[in-house]
């Protein structure tokens, strides 16, 4: 089992809004969670970004991998 930090869309269309979770690899985009750490935001001015540092820190010391995404967020906003 591979564990991914990734983005969850739940944003309406054409009004993206999303929210930072931790999930196992082979389950959908927006399927089943094991914990949601944060949001994102993309539409405000400048874009929102929140997520829990602590937890986010402890998934990635358990072995879970961010996406790409999630890493470029978390590095403009010095969590990483």
């Amino acid at each position: 089992m591979s564990v991914k930090i990734r983005l969850r869309r739940i944003g309406a269309k054409k009004v993206p809004y999303y929210r930072i979770v931790v999930a196992d690899s082979r389950c959908s985009r927006n399927g089943r969670f094991i914990e949601e750490i944060g949001t994102y935001d993309p539409c405000k001015e400048p874009s929102a970004f929140n997520i829990k540092a602590d937890r986010f820190k402890s998934w990635l010391n358990v072995g879970a991998k961010a996406t790409d995404i999630i890493n470029k967020l978390a590095k403009q906003n010095k969590i990483l």
